[in-house]
């Protein structure tokens, strides 16, 4: 068993949408963080504020731990809309978001990181459909793009159920695709009404590198989207959570990610606040 502590924790950027680098340290030091998920391209609010960022950090005695990259084109009005348009699934966008990983995955080396997150789309549920076989093509693109750069490239969870995710890395790694993980998100499992968070963290765990701290509320019509909430306030049962990762020996970061709500610092003070009390009750 391995105990979590609170120095596992981090914040991603674009939670906090800052204005600049220095604006992004001030925001650490308010916060008491370490470590910082970056978004390594503009995405939807955020500015992508990249340059400048390690040596501003560095002032305030906090570092770039990893980074992520949204894709072009992506709507996520409706579960639908996300379904066809989330990822690298579009073919109008394949091309520029090829070139949009490759932006990525060379500013992550360049800041010294190990791994680049992103959003790949909804997964085919069958293996002999040309759509699934379109998309594992177009992943071992992207793996292929990151391991270029030296570098891992991970998951985020949220859009297909636990299964269908592991079915999908064997078959991956059949193809001699070995540079995955997963960037596990309890909150979007809720969010996407794709089952119990703490169930899937259980079958994902070998494979998780990463975590993403966030709450939700799960929706009472199919179909449609779920409750981003403040943690603590959402359906996600943080002591289960921490006892699989006590029981799994899990190292790895875990930032808080907020993307709604009209107080994102207190509401990301407030996750601090819970996750740190979970983990020291939690042994």
């Amino acid at each position: 068993m391995t105990k979590q502590t609170p120095e596992q924790l981090g914040v991603c950027s674009w939670s906090m949408l800052p204005q600049s680098a220095e604006d992004m340290a001030r925001i650490m030091a308010e916060l008491g963080l370490k470590k910082l998920q970056l978004g390594l391209v503009p995405h939807r609010d955020d500015a992508g504020i990249v340059d400048g960022v390690p040596e501003a950090l560095a002032k305030v005695g906090a570092r770039v731990v990893s980074g992520m990259f949204g894709t072009i084109g992506e709507d996520y009005t409706t579960m639908e809309t996300i379904k066809v348009t989330g990822g690298i699934v579009p073919d109008e966008h394949w091309e520029a978001n090829q070139e949009v990983a490759r932006g990525a995955a060379a500013r992550a080396r360049r800041f010294g990181l190990s791994a680049v997150m992103f959003h790949a789309g909804f997964l085919p549920h069958d293996r002999s459909s040309a759509e699934f076989k379109k998309l594992a093509g177009r992943i071992e693109v992207v793996a292929g793009i990151c391991a270029d750069q030296g570098l891992d490239m991970m998951f985020e969870t949220g859009q297909e159920a636990a299964d269908d995710l592991g079915t999908f890395f064997d078959h991956m790694e059949g193809l001699g695709v070995t540079n995955l993980g997963v960037n596990f998100d309890p909150a979007n499992m809720i969010l996407y009404d794709m089952g119990d968070p703490i169930a899937a963290l259980r079958k994902l765990l070998p494979r998780v590198k990463s975590i993403h701290i966030k709450d939700a509320v799960r929706t009472t019509v199919p179909g449609e989207w779920g409750a981003d909430v403040p943690v603590g306030e959402g359906q996600v049962d943080w002591h289960a959570f921490i006892e699989v990762l006590v029981n799994g020996d899990y190292t790895g970061d875990m930032h808080i990610e907020r993307e709604a709500g009209d107080d994102r610092m207190g509401d990301v003070k407030q996750a601090i606040d819970v996750i740190t009390k979970v983990m020291s009750e939690v042994v």
